[in-house]
C-alpha cells in the first residue's frame, strides 16, 4: 500500500443504541459532527416507536443513513446458523428500517453489523458472504460497512458489492489487524488525535512499540458511549472534514473536485 494523504473520509457513529440516565440517545449529541449514522434496528431495540423517532431525527440533517444490525439475543450458537438464516435475520433488519426511512422519504444508504456479527466479519470469510448477499439482495445500492482486513476485500471482489472499510481512533489493535475488543479502549482524545493523522497521512496504526500495522479505510467508527465521545469527534472534525462514503466513491473516481 503506498502511502498518500487521505483527504476524504467518513466519520460514522451509531443511533439508538446508547442511552443517558434520562433515556436521551447519547449518539444525538454527536450527530452535527458526523457524515453517517447507523442507526438501530435489531431484535432487542426499546420498540418501534423509539426507531420511528430515531429515523424523524435524521430526517434534517443531511446525514447519510445506514441499518445497524446484529444477531437475535436468543441465539446460542452462531455456529449453528446456515446461510439462509444469517441472511433472513439480516433482510429482516433491513427491511424495518427502510420501511421508516420511505416513511421520512428518506434514503438507506448502506449496513453496518455491530457485536458479535462485527467481530465475525473479521475472519469468518462465510459468514460475511452471507451478510453481504443479503445487502445485494436487498439492493446493489447498499455500502457494506465492515472491519478493514482481507476478508471484507475477498467479498467484496467475490460479489462485486460496494463495501467500505473501517477503523477506529480510540481502540487498541493487534498486530494481525484486528482491533482487540477485549481491551479498553483509549478515552485519551489528544492520543486518537495524533492515531487519525496517522491514519490520514500514512493509513496505519500502532500495534506496539514502533511497530504499525496498514490499513485500508474508508470510514472512522465513533463510538458515542465513550466518555469523550463528543470531544473527541469536535477535534477530529478540525482535522479533517468527513464526508459520506458514497461522496467520497465519487470524489475518488474523478467526477467531481
Amino acid at each position: 500500500m503506498e502511502n498518500s494523504i487521505k483527504k476524504c473520509v467518513d466519520f460514522n457513529i451509531d443511533l439508538g443504541r446508547y442511552f443517558d440516565g434520562n433515556q436521551n440517545d447519547k449518539g444525538l449529541e454527536l450527530i452535527d459532527y458526523a457524515s453517517s449514522v447507523n442507526v438501530a434496528c435489531f431484535y432487542n431495540i426499546k420498540s418501534p416507536l423509539s426507531l420511528f423517532k430515531t429515523v424523524e431525527s435524521c430526517k434534517f440533517k443531511s446525514k447519510e443513513i445506514g441499518a445497524l444490525i446484529a444477531l437475535p439475543d436468543s441465539i446460542d450458537d452462531v455456529n449453528s446458523l446456515s446461510d439462509d438464516d444469517i441472511q433472513a435475520i439480516v433482510l429482516y433488519q433491513i427491511g424495518a428500517l427502510s420501511s421508516f426511512t420511505k416513511a421520512h422519504s428518506l434514503n438507506l444508504e448502506h449496513v453496518r453489523p455491530c457485536g458479535l456479527l462485527y467481530r465475525l466479519m473479521y475472519n469468518n470469510k462465510d459468514f460475511a458472504t452471507s451478510i453481504a448477499k443479503a445487502v445485494k439482495k436487498f439492493s446493489e445500492w447498499l455500502v457494506l460497512y465492515g472491519p478493514s482486513g482481507s476478508v471484507l476485500e475477498e467479498v467484496s471482489a467475490d460479489l462485486n458489492i460496494n463495501v467500505a472499510s473501517e477503523v477506529f481512533i480510540d481502540k487498541f489493535y493487534k498486530n494481525n489487524g484486528e482491533v482487540d475488543f477485549e481491551v479498553d479502549s483509549v478515552n485519551n482524545t489528544a492520543h486518537s488525535l495524533i492515531r487519525l493523522r496517522r491514519f490520514l497521512n500514512l493509513s496505519d496504526v500502532e500495534v506496539s512499540e514502533q511497530e504499525y500495522v496498514k490499513l485500508n479505510f474508508d470510514t472512522i467508527h465513533f463510538d458515542v458511549s465513550a466518555d469523550n465521545a463528543l470531544d473527541l469527534i469536535k477535534e477530529a472534525n478540525l482535522v479533517v472534514t468527513p464526508r459520506p462514503v458514497n461522496y467520497n466513491n465519487v470524489v475518488t473516481s474523478g467526477w467531481v473536485e
